[in-house]
């Protein structure tokens, strides 16, 4: 049960921080959102080390630096995938992938569900594409490029937080605060070899600030939750992010929630319940 509960958390600030993300490219490049994020949230992580302790041992170390990678293919991949679009088709088609490959992984590693988690998984799994798919999914066919791009995008993500699982649960935050590290520098590198592209438009400081701190806040909970609970239930409950995405838009922003993302609301509210009960 702290398990789910921290995954909720985690998938909670998952989408409130790319909520906020969004809106911060809005205001400038996305790069340049980034460029404040980045910092922001290696920032939240420093400060975590004297609460909650941080052992930089060769596993920590190894798999904090492949989860910052992984981060940092994610971000790319990602952002080029809704950059070609359609972001309806293709959205579902990344978290789909981001949850579905850890769960694969859990059960590969022994990880067993009761009747409820075998209900439950499915329907999680189902929810993740309802939730983050917007209206008229259908209408529109993506390239196979950008099908390979979601692909790719999806995969990054859950490799990143099979590696986070995978780090040693003595470490503390170690892991994240390496992997924050490294993903910030491909990031930070990346944006000034962009440079001259990136405008001159400057960004929304606090809302990026924000995002990043939210991010960091995100990454702690699935840690914990991961080293409380079985990685394939909490993989699943963390990649329902849209859902926070799709709530903040409609009461910030007044965008329209549609019956799908309503019904993926309510199917992931069952889901959750079955997989504390397993």
């Amino acid at each position: 049960m702290i398990a789910v509960l921290l995954a909720l958390g985690s998938s909670l600030a998952y989408g409130c921080a790319d909520f906020l993300g969004g809106l911060g490219a809005r205001k400038a490049h996305v790069l340049r959102t980034v460029m404040i994020a980045a910092p922001a949230s290696l920032a939240v992580e420093l400060l975590l080390w004297p609460v909650l302790g941080a052992s930089f041992d060769a596993g920590a170390l190894g798999w904090g630096a492949a989860s910052g990678v992984a981060s940092a293919a994610a971000f790319a991949l990602l952002y080029r995938t809704l950059a070609i679009g359609p972001m309806n088709v293709l959205s579902p088609v990344t978290a789909l992938v981001s949850a579905a490959l850890p769960v694969g992984v859990g059960l590969l590693q022994g990880e067993h569900l009761g009747l409820a988690g075998l209900l439950g998984l499915p329907l999680a799994l189902t929810a993740v594409v309802l939730v983050s798919a917007g209206h008229g999914a259908g209408s529109a066919r993506p390239s196979n490029t950008a099908l390979l791009l979601a692909l790719g995008a999806g995969a990054a993500i859950a490799l990143q937080l099979v590696c986070l699982d995978h780090a040693p649960s003595d470490s503390g935050v170690a892991p994240l605060i390496v992997g924050r590290a490294v993903s910030s520098a491909v990031t930070l590198a990346a944006a000034g070899l962009m440079y001259r592209r990136l405008g001159p438009e400057r960004p929304a400081y606090a809302v990026s600030a924000a995002a990043g701190v939210l991010d960091s806040v995100a990454n702690l909970l699935f840690l914990l939750a991961a080293r409380s609970g079985d990685l394939a239930v909490v993989a699943v409950i963390t990649a329902l992010y849209p859902a926070g995405t799709v709530l903040l838009a409609r009461s910030v922003l007044a965008e329209r929630v549609h019956r799908g993302q309503l019904a993926g609301l309510a199917t992931a509210a069952v889901a959750v319940s079955l997989l504390a009960l397993s």
